[in-house]
């Protein structure tokens, strides 16, 4: 067996081939049926979110009038223009080809992957996470339905570009394909608000000098974002202001016991570190 350590002030770290896997094991002990209740639980908060997003996909001029609305009062306010990053974008293709990517398939796997690593070896930061992830999208749901909103590249008026549909790597059909995406339900952004919340998860349950880079997250994901012309800054404010509002109002409505560990999670937890 091979172990590879780095020892320094501060610095604790010690590599052991199969150890991970150990840990795991060990900290998932006895945890099967919560594991399930967990699954369930997002699977059906998620198609709660699929349906209800579905009440205004058809709302395509209003959405379409939100959309000028909102640009011309970002102009009040001063606020760069979204074609600046853009044009980023637009003049370098490998550039857009893996910004298209990013935008694509970072969402959904970094939150599956940080939400597993806390599930297994932070079970007391994974429940707040958890519950934060849950109010943010359930209030960015309720915003979906009260402002239908065109993202920027449905504005070829205002020189944006539809970057994925140039490139072939649209994950959208046509806005009136009847499919099962709403595609007015750029206000806010989900992306940067998921972003932020895994990122200040894993800052907050790790206390590695490396912690750090999972601010690099939000920020990939904000210039993504814009430069593929999928939110505006107002869509990446509101998700903001939103996540605050969450992390400030859930101590309020959840009920503390619902973020206390129970005795045989922190035995496992506690035998999983050792």
């Amino acid at each position: 067996m091979v172990a590879v350590g780095l020892g320094g002030p501060g610095v604790e770290l010690e590599f052991t081939p199969g150890g991970v896997v150990e840990r795991a094991r060990a900290a998932v002990h006895g945890r099967g049926g919560e594991a399930i209740r967990q699954l369930a639980m997002i699977t059906a908060l998620y198609l709660g979110y699929r349906a209800g997003r579905m009440v205004t996909a058809d709302d395509t001029g209003r959405a379409m009038d939100n959309a000028h609305d909102l640009l011309g009062f970002e102009d009040r306010l001063g606020l760069p223009e979204e074609t600046t990053i853009q044009a980023i974008f637009v003049h370098h293709d490998l550039f857009a080809v893996l910004a298209n990517f990013y935008y694509a398939t970072a969402h959904f796997t970094a939150a599956v992957a940080v939400l597993l690593w806390l599930w297994v070896f932070r079970p007391e930061h994974y429940r707040w996470t958890r519950n934060l992830m849950v109010a943010l999208t359930g209030t960015a749901l309720v915003v979906h339905m009260l402002v239908p909103l065109a993202p920027p590249r449905m504005l070829p008026d205002q020189g944006f570009v539809d970057l994925a549909v140039v490139h072939g790597q649209s994950v959208y059909g046509a806005a009136d394909s009847g499919g099962l995406s709403n595609q007015f339900a750029a206000m806010p952004s989900l992306h940067v608000g998921w972003a932020l919340l895994l990122a200040f998860a894993v800052v907050a349950a790790n206390r590695s000098r490396w912690r750090w880079l999972a601010l690099a997250h939000p920020a990939l994901t904000t210039l993504v974002v814009v430069g593929t012309a999928n939110h505006y800054w107002l869509d990446i404010s509101v998700a903001g202001v939103l996540l605050a509002l969450s992390a400030v109002l859930h101590p309020l409505v959840v009920p503390a016991s619902w973020g206390v560990m129970g005795a045989a999670s922190r035995k496992d937890l506690s035998n999983s570190r050792q």
